[in-house]
């Protein structure tokens, strides 16, 4: 019996057959200097059914690494065998990628904006559209995210794990650090969960910075979440990753004084409760603090930032307290294989950036 065809799928006013690959621009509000702004959305239509995924970044607009990872997934050689339907959106928040800003114009977080309406504010109507046009339209999604201006985040997925299809893609991503993190109201993750649509949400790097490790390993976590649910075919050659190890909860660790920041763990670090994290001393070097690990961990985030002030968050520790060693051992093999030279075959078909 012949293979099901795809049927035509139709976003923002355009049809797309089945076997097609096209690139459909949604029109949001113009420049006040009368020149008009589009959100690009590269369409890829198999000719077989399957799911309809959509891959997102620059929702906070200075959050680029994903925008990288994005264009990699689109010139991936896999994708000429697609079943379903991949949206891929590089850059939602246009109007914050221009200006190399987190927010819109009118200074709202885009993330805390869904499901947004067709006549509020400017935030308010872009998330409209982005429900509209792509998450109602969609199956899962994988929302792609950095760290804010001089804080970095180490490679994790943040998902509702108590979801079988979201915990199934966290598996499949292959990263070794998950974390079963709350909803933020008025957050795409949250807004997708409420129409039934399990979403990850991929944090790796730092606003503004292109970090090579970060980016391959969102690449081959895209594809390997294709591939997991039915989109590509498996690789024959290709070693299943290790599970992540899940985090039920997460801390982060403050100054207890003003300063200057000297830390002394990195990012990726596994770490015991009460340990030292950093010292902080004042320019003259008359006083110096201690920065306490909170609990038994891996260090997930942390500051970039060596000018603190009493309060600042420094370091973010997902808990894991007797799994910590069982975890460290996943993030040093993690970083061996991601902090190599690229190889040149179906994982990476791009060299490394320079």
């Amino acid at each position: 019996m012949a293979n099901p065809r795809a049927q035509s799928i139709t976003i923002g006013g355009q049809t797309i057959a089945p076997g097609e690959r096209r690139t459909v621009d949604l029109p949001v509000a113009p420049m006040y200097t009368h020149d008009d702004l589009c959100m690009s959305v590269q369409v890829v239509h198999g000719k077989q059914p399957g799911p309809t995924l959509f891959i997102s970044a620059a929702l906070h607009g200075d959050e680029i690494n994903g925008v990288e990872i994005i264009r990699r997934v689109l010139r991936h050689r896999a994708l000429k065998q697609v079943r379903g339907t991949l949206l891929a959106i590089p850059i939602v928040n246009v109007y914050g990628f221009l200006n190399h800003s987190r927010y819109l114009p009118d200074g709202r977080d885009l993330n805390r904006s869904f499901p947004g309406s067709e006549r509020g504010p400017l935030a308010s109507r872009v998330a409209h559209t982005f429900l509209r046009e792509i998450v109602h339209k969609s199956t899962h999604g994988i929302d792609l995210h950095t760290g804010a201006r001089h804080r970095s985040n180490f490679p994790q997925i943040r998902a509702d794990l108590e979801n079988p299809a979201a915990l199934a893609m966290t598996e499949a991503f292959g990263v070794p650090l998950a974390i079963n993190a709350r909803v933020r109201d008025g957050s795409l993750r949250g807004c997708a969960g409420e129409e039934g649509i399990p979403i990850l949400l991929y944090e790796a790097g730092e606003a503004l910075r292109f970090e090579e490790m970060h980016i391959r390993a969102g690449v081959r976590g895209v594809i390997n979440v294709m591939r997991g649910i039915g989109m590509l075919r498996s690789s024959r050659s290709r070693k299943e990753p290790p599970k992540p190890i899940i985090s039920e909860q997460t801390t982060w660790v403050r100054a207890a004084d003003s300063g200057v920041l000297r830390t002394l763990v990195p990012l990726g670090a596994k770490v015991a409760a009460g340990q030292v994290l950093a010292l902080i001393g004042d320019p003259l070097g008359t006083t110096e603090t201690e920065v306490l690990a909170s609990a038994a961990g891996v260090v997930i985030g942390r500051t970039n930032l060596p000018l603190v002030y009493e309060g600042d968050a420094i370091f973010h520790i997902a808990h894991y307290g007797r799994r910590v060693e069982r975890v460290g051992r996943q993030v040093e093999a993690f970083q061996e294989t991601f902090l190599g030279e690229p190889g040149s075959g179906d994982e990476f078909p791009e060299p490394a950036i320079t």
